[in-house]
């Protein structure tokens, strides 16, 4: 497959009267992490009367597997449509430092007015590039991380990252509880904002069930997803190998590729349930997967705000859930899914067959999980509250003398979310 080629940046380009700039940095571009997900659809839905809206890369080209270069081509195709500038920095090293001068003179010659980063990387490089490059507002984003261990990006994000950025934001209210419980990072720095999906496209009336030659009244469990180990997908197969023993015809479907497919793969033949777990790998048709689901598992160790969660719940899929980092911001349990504690795949076993032997009320509790989507987690609420913050902020830099970073904390709407 040719490769995709980036639209032209103009580098003279005059800023439009009154228009905000925007550039958002990330470390790649992608379809398929949430993240770059979040931030590929924020900066495409930028109202273009009031911001002007770039999207950086900084680790480009891409890989050159076919996978890789659909998905990249894809996500070039949705910045050309929505009119956004392509800013590419050619970053092929961890260490590369070229690609943030040429952020920086881009920064400085354009008098970009926001600098918004995405992930730990970025955001580290972000606040720095953002600082030198005199760019008024500074905002990085954590999507999620554990906060255990690795005392050296505590150490960044309370020292380097929450210091410079104006402010920093969180996707679920526990990881705001811990930036400031277990980092030490001064609350007026940071704000929760819930992550936002787009209505699902609708459903193409693919049978995903006859196509994977699933038998008639099977029950089918599954996950969607990156299979990293994060995500803790050896714990949904011991689950699913204890349903098996009442359930004889179980199916799981894993939909996603990653790093931890051999080790599933290898923990599915040990269980004896291989021939009845199925990793499908990338799917453009996830809508179509989670319609041929009874019931919807995310067996996470950690989680932000996570979008395919929100999929599970936009599908009106029952879900069973641990109850981890910003899972219980999306389900109460009992009313839009089931809880249970993380590694415990008894639990979850137990969880899976409760809503498998009642569909009345599995029915119910997707169905309000559904209705929660739509009105609180919508990818447009998301865009109008970065829209407010990037407003706010940038006003007060405009009436406050020198360039000092704003302390004030932002309005209750935004700090709090919905």
């Amino acid at each position: 497959m040719e490769r995709k080629q980036p639209p032209a940046l103009a580098g003279d380009r005059a800023q439009a009267v009154g228009r905000i700039r925007v550039v958002t940095l990330v470390d790649k571009l992608s379809l398929h992490g949430g993240a770059e997900q979040l931030a590929l659809m924020t900066a495409t839905r930028l109202d273009p009367e009031r911001f002007e809206s770039i999207f950086c890369v900084s680790r480009w080209p891409p890989p050159e597997t076919e996978v890789a270069l659909e998905a990249h081509s894809a996500a070039l195709e949705r910045l050309e449509a929505a009119g956004t500038r392509f800013l590419p920095l050619g970053r092929a090293r961890k260490l590369e430092l070229s690609a943030w001068r040429r952020l920086v003179a881009f920064l400085r010659r354009e008098r970009v007015d926001v600098l918004h980063s995405h992930k730990f990387g970025s955001n580290v490089w972000g606040t720095i590039a953002g600082s030198v490059g005199r760019v008024p507002v500074l905002l990085a984003h954590e999507h999620t991380w554990s906060y255990e261990g690795n005392p050296v990006r505590r150490l960044l994000d309370r020292e380097l990252i929450a210091r410079r950025a104006d402010r920093f934001i969180a996707v679920s209210r526990e990881d705001r509880r811990r930036m400031t419980d277990v980092e030490r990072i001064s609350p007026e720095r940071t704000v929760f904002i819930p992550n936002g999906i787009p209505p699902s496209p609708p459903p193409t009336g693919a049978d995903v069930r006859a196509e994977l030659d699933i038998e008639w009244g099977a029950p089918v469990i599954g996950a969607i997803g990156v299979l990293r180990a994060q995500k803790a997908h050896h714990v949904l197969l011991r689950a699913a190998a204890e349903l098996s023993r009442d359930y004889p015809t179980l199916t799981v479907l894993i939909a996603g590729e990653g790093p931890e497919r051999a080790s599933l793969e290898s923990l599915a033949r040990e269980l004896g349930i291989a021939p009845r777990v199925r990793l499908l790998g990338f799917r453009e048709d996830v809508g179509d997967v989670l319609r041929a689901l009874d019931v919807a598992v995310s067996s996470s160790d950690f989680e932000g705000s996570p979008l395919a969660l929100m999929e599970c719940m936009e599908a009106a899929r029952p879900i069973v859930a641990t109850a981890v980092g910003g899972v219980p911001d999306l389900i109460d349990d009992g009313v839009h899914g089931l809880l249970v504690p993380p590694r415990e795949h008894r639990a979850l076993a137990i969880a899976v067959a409760s809503l498998l032997a009642d569909p009345e009320r599995a029915q119910r509790l997707g169905a309000r999980a559904q209705a929660r989507r739509r009105s609180e987690f919508d990818i447009a609420t998301l865009v109008r509250r970065l829209e407010d913050l990037y407003e706010e902020l940038l006003e007060q830099k405009r009436t406050t003398p020198g360039r000092a970073r704003a302390a004030r904390a932002p309005e209750r709407r935004l700090r709090d979310g919905p």
